[in-house]
Formats: structure tokens, sequence, C-alpha cells
């Protein structure tokens, strides 16, 4: 298992590029990106982009064989955990940190999405 299929799937790429694009548009760049899109294209790009890194890794460090895939229940359980932490928790001890259910969706929907394209065997 010397290769990284998982981190070669083009909607993993696609979704690294277009986190990064939110960031630098957010931060760096001149010309920000609309407001809707900018509110939630990092919540939806961000779940695919950490689940792919957490089953690659997986893979190589705890199961060993390519053609595990992360169970539903983890999915679950990742989408709540990052629900609860960024927009339950956080809001309450950051005041840069806003808690918006709309994001709660857009996590859901990049899980979904994840579960869909990415969630495959290698």
């Amino acid at each position: 298992m010397t290769s990284w299929p998982e981190l070669r799937r083009p909607l993993f790429v696609g979704a690294v590029l277009l986190y990064g694009a939110h960031r630098a548009s957010r931060y760096w760049l001149p010309w920000p990106l609309p407001a809707g899109l900018s509110s939630y294209l990092g919540d939806l790009a961000g779940m695919p982009v950490m689940l792919t890194l957490a089953l690659a890794a997986h893979r190589r460090l705890v199961v060993r064989e390519r053609t595990f895939v992360l169970p539903d229940a983890w999915l679950f359980w990742s989408w709540a955990a990052v629900s609860v932490w960024f927009e339950g928790l956080l809001p309450l001890f950051s005041s840069r940190a806003v808690a918006d259910p709309f994001d709660v969706v857009a996590y859901a929907l990049g899980t979904l999405a994840f579960r869909r394209w990415l969630n495959r065997p290698g």
C-alpha cells in the first residue's frame, strides 16, 4: 500500500481546491466570493476533505486494507461532532464564532457527498 488513491480522486482534489479558494478569498485575495457562497462553501467542502483524510489514515495505520470504508455510524458521528463543536460549543467560547443552522446542513451535504462518491474501496 504505497500509493494513496483516496487523495487522487477528482472530488477530493476539487474539495481541497474549493476549500483553499474559500480561505484565500476570505483572507488574501482582493475579490471576495458572494456572501452565500462564502458562508457555506468551507463547511460544504470541509467534511469530504476531513473524512477522506481520516479514511486514508485509517487504511494505512489501522486496518491496512484498501477495501475498508467508513461505516455510516462513523459518518453520522463525525457530522454530529463537527456540528456540535463548531455550531454549539465554539460560539460559547469565541466571539468570532457564530452558530448557524445552515452550516449544519452544509456539513450534512458534505458528509453525504463523501459517502456517495468518496467512501469507496480503494
